[in-house]
């Protein structure tokens, strides 16, 4: 039981760490679009912009989405968070996810 609360302490500190980074990449009125408890991720090829609420972090499915761009890009870049994930897909992740 506690290796899994210090894993679950772990992942919380690293979403800590990538917010942090991500809210203070981008022009700074793109920023002032995002409302507040939201955050911005890139996805697809062309990097299309969405705003999601920050309770996306506690669900397994968008947790899964950060652990995949966290493999194939890493969170230490500078070009906002991007998910690896087909436009599509994500938008109906998402829309199951409110």
């Amino acid at each position: 039981m506690a290796l899994r609360k210090s894993s679950k302490l772990g992942q919380a500190a690293l979403i800590k760490q990538m917010l942090k980074r991500c809210s203070s990449l981008g022009r700074k009125d793109e920023r002032l679009d995002v409302p507040k408890g939201h955050f911005v991720v890139y996805v697809g090829e062309n990097r299309s912009r969405y705003v999601v609420p920050i309770s996306f972090l506690s669900r397994p499915e968008f947790q899964s989405l950060l652990h995949q761009a966290e493999e194939e890009f890493g969170f230490d870049h500078e070009k906002g968070l991007t998910i690896p994930c087909e436009e599509d897909v994500f938008e109906s992740l998402t829309s199951m996810l409110r």
